[in-house]
This record gives C-alpha cells, structure tokens and sequence, in this order.
C-alpha cells in the first residue's frame, strides 16, 4: 500500500510539473469538465444490505452492497428485457416487494421539480415490461403499500391501476382541470416553496388513497412570451410568438384553497377530511402512517409560524392534533422534508429553543426527548431506528461551515460518526446498518466512502484522486476562509480565492460572488464553493484575470442560529446589504486590494442582493451583475415572500425597501441579464426595475436570454452568460 501511495505522489507530481499554469477554459468549465466521479441516484433497498443505482449510460439498473460497494445484481437491463425495447432510460421506482419496477422514460420538465413521463411496469420475473397506461404521460406514479396497484396523475386527475386484475385502469378523480383544480400533485407555487412534487398517499393498508385538492380557480395568471429560438427550436412559434399561462399568486393576493380527501378503492366512496384549517391555511405534506385508520397531514397558517400535524382517519374523517411547532417569526421551509414519522415515533426538527434541534414525540404527541441541546445546527434529519431508538443526523458542532454526522443512542449518548473537519453527508440503509458517506473541504474534492453505523470505513467508492491531481496541474491559487467584524460589531465569515501569483504587496480588484438570502449559506468548507460548484472552479477562472474572488455570508444566513438567521425579518434586504458594503469596506482597507476596484454579482437573492448592496447608499462598487433578480417583493410568490415579510397590506414600509424604490441611488455600473421564460422569478422584476433606471437617468447594460428560465440553460446559453459577466467586469474594472 505504501509502494502505491508512493508511486501515485509521484505521477502527481509530474503532471503538476509538466501542465502547471495552464489556463482554464469557460467552456470546459460551463461543460462540466472539473466536476469530477460522483454517486447520484442511491436507492437503500429494504434488505437492508444492498442499494441500487442507475448506471451512468441509463441502461441498467444495478444493485450493490453496502457493506462492500461492490455490484452484487443487476436488476434491469434494457438489452435484455422482454417487450417494449428502449435505448436506455430516465428513472425508476422499485415496489414494496421488489417483484415490480416503474420504468421511466420520455421525461418532460414542467417546473423545478414536476414532469411528466412515461411509465412501463417492469416484472423482475419474467423481465417483462408492459405500459402502465395507454392514456398519455403520467406524473408522480405510486405503488400500493402491498404492491398490487398503482397510482398516478394525468392531467391534473388521480388514476388508479390494477396489477391483480390485468393492469385495469380507473379514474379516481374527475374535476381535475387546468388552471382550476389540481388533485394529487402541488400547485406551482406550493411545488417550488414547499419542496415536493407528490400530494397523495396509500394507507398502509393499500385500501384507501389520500390526497390534497388544490382548488386554484381565484389565483390569478401570469403570461409570458415564449419564441422559436434555438436549443430547443418551438416550429410551432415561426410565424408568430406564443405564450405560456399559468397561476401564480404574488404577495397579498389569493392562494389555492386546499382540502384533503379520501378514496375508498373498493367501495369507491370519496370522503371530505374535516381538517381544522385557517381559510388561507397551507398544507404542505400529506404522509402515510405504520396505521391503516391514519395518515399524517401537516398543515401552516398563512404566516408560516405555525406547524401543526394531524392524523386523518380517512374513513371517519376526523382529523386529532398531535403535534404542534409554534416559533418566533417562522417556520424554516426545511422542516417539512425533516420529518420522519416512524411506526412508533415522530421525530422532527425545531428551532424553538433558538437553534434548530430534534424533538422525538410518540405517535399520539407525547414529547419523549430532545435531541442536541447546545449551539450547534442541525442540518439534516437521517431517520431514527425504532430497533434500537438511535436518532441520526448532521449537525455544526464544529462550526457553522463544517458539518458533521451523528448519532444520538436511546440512552442520551451522542457519537459523532465523521472523523475528518468539512462538510459531510450520509445516506443510510434502511436498517441503519451502514451510511454512504460524502466528505469535501476545501481543499479537496469529494471523497465517497462506505461506513459502518458506528463510523468505521469499510470501503472507498470514490476518492476524486484524478480531479484533484488535474486541478493541482493548472497551478491555481489559494482557497482561504476568513472572518471580520463589521462597524456594527457583527461577525461575519467568508472565503477567497486569490491568484496563483498572489503577491501582498500588489493591490488587486475585487469581485464579490454572493447569494444572502434566509437560511443559505455559501460560506462552508467545502470542495463545491462557489458559482459552478466543482473546486471554484469559476472564481479561479477569474482569479486567472488577475481578480481576487470573494464570498460573504450576511445576516441571515444560515448556520448560526435563528438569532442570526432571522433578523432580516420582514425587512429583506436592509441588512444583508449593509453587511455587503462592509466586507467591501473591510477588503478595501486590506493591503492587497484596490478599494475603487470592487465589484459584485449574484444570481436570484444574489442578484437582488447586488441592486441592493450598489443602492445602499455608500459608493462601493464600482461595477456589478444581477442576474434574474427579484426587484420588488410585492412581484414574488405568496409562500416564500410572506414566509419572511408578511403581505404588503401589514408590512408596506418592508415592501418599499427595494431596488426600484432605490434607483436614483445606484452606484457604479451595473449589467442584469434575464430569462424571458423565467417561471420563478418573473422577467417583470428586471423590466419595472430597468424602467425605473431609465426614469432616474442611470445607465446600465442589459442581456436578456429568448425562452430561457430561471437557471439560464441550454445549448451555448450557459457559457455565453458567464463570459459577458466576465467581460463586463474586465470592461468596468480597468485602473
């Protein structure tokens, strides 16, 4: 092993002697050319023992063991299977049993996380794929708890399928219409703010479904223009442009009224959950119990400081409170993927202590014990083991960029399980056997080990050696984390990435990448820094222009606590722009750095955190980027606005801290690109926001990217962005 180690140190070496100093290329960088070897699509299987995977070509599906990592099976092989032959495919769901597998193929995007596809039931033993359905594309397909049936959307109706009875197609719902009712999936705005894409459930007794209808007939429209363009080409917008409509209800105004019901598969009786709900009320999850006379529905007041959870009794509808979360300010949209309810336990995160810490109820609401009681945040919830009571999770007990993983025993013992500082993460087997590690600093790229349940490496998937000896051969510069007090006595943290040359007695321009906005965090020691991810890979494509590249985490941000997170409360911007201007402050005062060659740029919060932070009034920046920017909150969607602002009607003065209001303010120069297809952040933002630069007399740049969304994508499209980025600064920045 040492030989090898030896050998390899001095390939290494080589390569870095032989190549070093090279210069980077943006399309390599947009192609994703540093991203390196990385495990995606991991799937625990209920043994225990084994998980499987899509292969990287899309041809199979293969098994392997967590214990080894070594491929053990392969469960499906579009070169063998018997029936419709297809050249490979897009996803999979494997049933409760193992004996079925929902093949997908055709996939269509629809929002960030929704899409339509086409589904063929696979049988493992006969290697038999048959269509699921003969109607058209299907969304969110599930199976029955006993795997003989199978549940879909089509056009905004739940349909029910049959394996037992020759794969007999039925319509559980009928008034599923577009733009008015939407049963068994999320509406636009619930979809993107509430993280999920599926609204239904079985009992687990595979007798009853359960669903939340979205009654969205009074939520207004939102049209935008939509072009024949290129990378995809739409023919059908040749001769004339079209347009795509669809309802989006912006701070203040109407949402969806939601309602849970049931179906009785036999008896085909649809009942009404009578679920005590504000008339503005949210429901953000619906989840099936280890009881057959329950599911858990979860549901929120408008302003989001309430969590409640109820369980449903799908046959006499009642609904009984079991479990109530009541913060300061307001729920983190991160706590509704945090729960796990067990067949005994509900186990969910809180901040009500004023960090977020775990909380394990029984299924009746009696609160049995608290997980994590110091300063620490914890990041992720990884389940509990009813076997045992052991409760596992991540956590920043070593600092707010750091995260570890853990494990709480049922006798109030913790273990931390990771044993090298940065940033980690796990994907359990479904017994809690063993954990897929995924470990990244700053300095390394990241490394995929196998481990035991009490942390012990039992193998190395991937390691990133080649990534990591390709990158070492460009000769790029240095990865530094820092922190610095503000004028206000806040501590704030950040990184910089410096040319490979650095030298201290030069002074170098600038340029701030940020994002800001409530909970994020960029500031982490972490291989994937940065715009692109991938070793900041982008900031020391511009450090190669001679820029030093800098990332600030604001108030606001996450990490550290609700005291720090939450103090931009219903006045979004204020803060994280002041806390911007003074890390320009503070780097201008730095030796190194030319204070009149600052620039800044960001995307979405980023973006409006750029307008705002070049409009705050101190003269900074000497150039700037927003892309596809929110510019007026009163524009942006009800759930994640009113989350931390309220509605415009109660909070007028917040909403009137915005760019817009703060045009005549802006300083230095300033380019904002936009998507004209942006469903997200609507391409309104950046026309009223421009108007009023217009109106105040202020010059600007402005790129704007034909039938583009919220990510800016497709065909060239990614690398032209970056490079007029690029190119602007270097326009703007000269001494």
């Amino acid at each position: 092993m040492k030989k090898i180690a030896f050998m390899c140190a001095v390939l290494f070496m080589a390569a870095a002697n032989a190549f070093a100093g090279g210069r980077l290329d943006l399309k390599s960088i947009t192609g994703g050319e540093f991203r390196g070897e990385h495990i995606t699509g991991v799937r625990p299987l209920a043994d225990g023992e084994t998980y499987s995977r899509l292969s990287s070509d899309g041809k199979q599906i293969v098994k392997y063991s967590f214990r080894t990592g070594k491929q053990v099976g392969t469960l499906f092989d579009v070169n063998t299977v018997r029936g419709k032959k297809l050249e490979r495919i897009d996803g999979y769901i494997i049933s409760p049993k193992g004996d079925r597998i929902l093949i997908q193929t055709e996939t269509k995007s629809i929002y960030r996380r929704s899409f339509t596809a086409v589904y063929y039931i696979f049988e493992v033993e006969n290697n038999r794929m048959m269509p699921l359905s003969d109607g058209g594309p299907q969304q969110t397909p599930l199976f029955s708890p006993d795997g003989n049936m199978i549940a879909f959307v089509r056009d905004n109706n739940i349909h029910l399928v049959k394996l037992l009875y020759d794969n007999a197609e039925s319509q559980v719902t009928k008034d599923g219409r577009r733009n008015e009712v939407i049963n068994g999936i999320p509406d636009w705005v619930c979809e993107e703010e509430f993280s999920h894409s599926r609204a239904m459930v079985f009992t687990v007794d595979s007798r009853q479904i359960c669903w939340i209808r979205y009654d969205e007939s009074e939520v207004r429209e939102y049209s935008f223009p939509l072009f024949k363009g290129l990378n995809p080409t739409r023919e059908e917008y040749a001769g004339y442009p079209g347009e795509y409509t669809y309802k989006y209800p912006v701070a203040g105004e109407a949402n969806s009224k939601v309602a849970v019901y049931s179906f009785d598969i036999k008896s085909r009786q649809t009942r009404r959950m009578a679920l005590p709900l504000d008339a503005d009320g949210y429901i953000p999850r619906i989840v099936m119990t280890s009881d057959p006379t329950k599911v858990a529905v979860y549901t929120m007041n408008r302003h989001q400081d309430c969590l409640s959870i109820y369980m449903a009794n799908p046959l006499s509808t009642v609904c009984q409170l079991v479990v109530q979360d009541k913060v300061d300010k307001y729920v983190k949209e991160e706590s509704m993927d945090g729960i796990v309810i067990t067949d005994r336990h509900i186990v969910m995160p809180s901040e009500r202590d004023g960090y977020n810490h775990i909380y394990v109820y029984s299924l009746t609401g009696q609160l049995q014990r608290q997980i994590v009681k110091d300063n620490s945040v914890v990041t992720d919830l990884y389940g509990m083991d009813e076997a045992t009571g052991d409760v596992y999770y991540a956590a920043t007990q070593l600092g707010p960029q750091d995260r570890q993983v853990f494990v709480a025993r049922q006798n109030g013992k913790t273990e931390r399980l990771t044993d090298r500082e940065g940033c980690n993460s796990a994907i359990f087997s479904s017994n809690f056997k063993y954990f897929i590690n995924t470990w990244s600093d700053l300095d390394n790229p990241t490394v995929y080990t196998l481990r035991s349940n009490t942390g012990k490496v039992t193998a190395t998937l991937i390691d990133n050696h080649e990534l990591k000896a390709k990158m070492a051969a460009y000769g790029l510069g240095s990865r530094e984390m820092f922190s610095f007090k503000t004028s206000e006595g806040v501590e704030l943290n950040g990184w910089m990435v410096k040319p490979a040359a650095f030298d201290p007695q030069k002074r170098y321009p600038v340029i701030m990448y940020q994002y800001g906005g409530p909970g994020s965090q960029q500031v982490l020691n972490s291989w994937n820094i940065g715009m692109c991810g991938q070793g900041a890979v982008l900031e020391h494509y511009f450090a190669q222009q001679g820029y030093i590249v800098v990332c600030v985490d604001n108030r606001g941000t996450g990490g550290r606590g609700a005291e720090f997170e939450k103090c931009t409360y219903l006045r979004l911007g204020e803060l994280e722009a002041r806390d911007q201007v003074e890390a320009a402050l503070w780097l201008g005062a730095q030796t190194y750095v030319d204070k009149n060659r600052i620039g800044i740029w960001g995307w979405s919060y980023g973006g409006w955190n750029t307008l705002m932070s070049m409009s705050e009034g101190r003269a900074v920046f000497r150039a700037g980027v927003a892309i596809a920017p929110p510019t007026s909150w009163r524009y942006y969607d009800t759930v994640y606005t009113e989350r931390y602002m309220r509605t415009p009607k109660e909070n007028p003065s917040g909403y009137d801290i915005n760019p817009i209001t703060r045009a005549k303010n802006l300083s230095g120069a300033l380019l904002i690109c936009h998507g004209m297809a942006d469903d997200n952040v609507h391409f309104r933002n950046t026309a009223e926001y421009t108007e009023a630069l217009v109106q105040a007399d202020k010059d600007f740049k402005e790129n704007i990217y034909t039938n583009r969304n919220h990510s800016i994508y497709g065909g060239n499209t990614r690398n032209h962005l970056f490079r007029q980025v690029l190119n602007f600064f270097n326009a703007e920045m000269r001494p």
